[in-house]
């Protein structure tokens, strides 16, 4: 009876979401402690995880001679924006400065344009050799660029070889409205020919919506990506940028955050792959006949960076709390050890059009990336089901499926985050004190 009693106990236990972010507390939560992992074991798994992703036989970080390296999407051959940037902030977050310019060196030798139209951005894919598979950029990474410049900037200063401060602010400049001759932007659906060159704006936030683009060109400055939103991030840019435009980055979170409330479902918490800004859904290229209206990869994120946002500013905490534990119920529903990483955002299964493939497969599966992200929304949860998200993490293993395919890229890098969100790792850097 006893054990029964004690059994009971334990899962109707409940856990408190902080009312104050880290902006102004300086304090961070260990959520693995708080449900019973040892602070040993915890610090230890973070570092296997971490080691998993730069050091392990299953690594994505390699180094180029002596000052360089690059992140590598192993299964699709290249190095892309999303996975440097990612690398920047991890490195910086971990202390490593090593790490952090031997990746800002590549990216800025290969991905970086120097001059013309889309001077200051960054080509979003590269081959491992840096040659470019594709100009344009892809706007989440300039977002993680800037973020994790401004952190180098103020852990390490501006004096040891790079000037972190300046090249974001350069960056931060060239995102801003202006004039170049650009490829005109398609209509949607149409994907074939040569577009020709025409004057037009390009920007990375929408100055109507002040919401950042899907691209920042003709074609992808007409949408977003809900995963794109961070506006925990512009608070970063808003408090040590020294751009100049500290009172509109404060209006982009806040527009940001508004945002989310209309692109995630109001039952499943569920959002598209790709919207409007206004949270509707795509028409044409992108919309439902090929899935772009679907929670999917990118979709993933989501959970995680508003669990961010909550940590560090908690501005829209009622909200946030909210969704936590909404989107942890629908996932709930199917089974925490066995929902897929794909759905229509009311819930249902996509067909089998509809379904993005990855690394040569079209498959629905239980995909540990998205393991990651709804553990970590765990930091917004009060529910006693938000601890059956965090051990599911803790004991996933991260080894290819059956049928061969393994992703060691995305899934380990979402891992990786998840870990440094639920261990109180992924931090606000605040300038150092001289």
């Amino acid at each position: 009876m006893m054990l029964t009693c004690l059994a009971i106990g334990a899962q109707a236990q409940t856990y408190k979401p902080w009312d104050k972010g880290a902006f102004e507390t300086k304090k961070y939560r260990n959520l693995f402690v708080e449900m019973g992992y040892s602070e040993k074991d915890v610090e230890a798994k973070v570092q296997e995880v971490f080691n998993d992703v730069f050091y392990g036989p299953n690594k994505v970080y390699f180094e180029v001679g002596d000052s360089m390296g690059y992140v590598s999407d192993i299964k699709n051959h290249d190095a892309r924006t999303e996975g440097m940037s990612y690398g920047m902030m991890i490195a910086v977050q971990f202390d490593k400065k090593d790490i952090f310019d031997r990746l800002w060196r590549w990216s800025k030798k290969y991905m970086q344009h120097q001059e013309g139209a889309r001077e200051g951005y960054f080509a979003w894919s590269c081959k491992t050799d840096g040659t470019r598979n594709a100009a344009g950029a892809a706007s989440d990474g300039e977002l993680y660029f800037i973020t994790a410049l401004i952190f180098a900037s103020n852990r390490w200063g501006n004096d040891t070889g790079i000037n972190y401060k300046a090249e974001a602010k350069r960056i931060l400049d060239c995102t801003m409205p202006r004039e170049a001759e650009m490829p005109a932007p398609r209509r949607f659906g149409e994907l074939q020919g040569e577009p020709k060159l025409e004057k037009q704006t390009i920007f990375l936030i929408d100055p109507e919506t002040k919401l950042i683009t899907f691209t920042p060109d003709g074609f992808g400055q007409r949408f977003t990506d809900p995963s794109y939103h961070i506006p925990a991030f512009y608070e970063v840019w808003a408090k040590w940028a020294d751009d100049g435009r500290s009172a509109y980055w404060t209006e982009c979170a806040e527009k940001s955050r508004a945002f989310l409330h209309k692109a995630c479902d109001e039952k499943t918490g569920l959002n598209p792959d790709m919207c409007q800004y206004d949270g509707g859904e795509m028409q044409g290229w992108g919309g439902r006949r090929n899935g772009g209206n679907n929670f999917r990869y990118d979709s993933w994120r989501v959970p995680m960076n508003i669990a961010l946002d909550y940590e560090w500013s908690c501005a829209d905490r009622e909200w946030q709390q909210q969704y936590g534990e909404k989107i942890q119920n629908f996932f709930y529903s199917q089974g925490v050890n066995d929902f897929v990483d794909q759905y229509r955002v009311d819930g249902s299964l996509p067909e089998e059009d509809e379904i993005l493939q990855a690394g040569g497969f079209r498959k629905l599966r239980h995909s540990i990336g998205l393991v990651a992200t709804t553990a970590a929304a765990s930091m917004m949860c009060s529910h006693p089901k938000s601890k059956e998200f965090v051990d599911a993490l803790w004991n996933a293993k991260h080894v290819p499926f059956e049928d061969g395919y393994f992703d060691a890229y995305y899934d380990g890098l979402l891992r990786l985050f998840a870990f440094m969100h639920l261990s109180g790792h992924y931090r606000i850097i605040i300038p150092e004190q001289k």
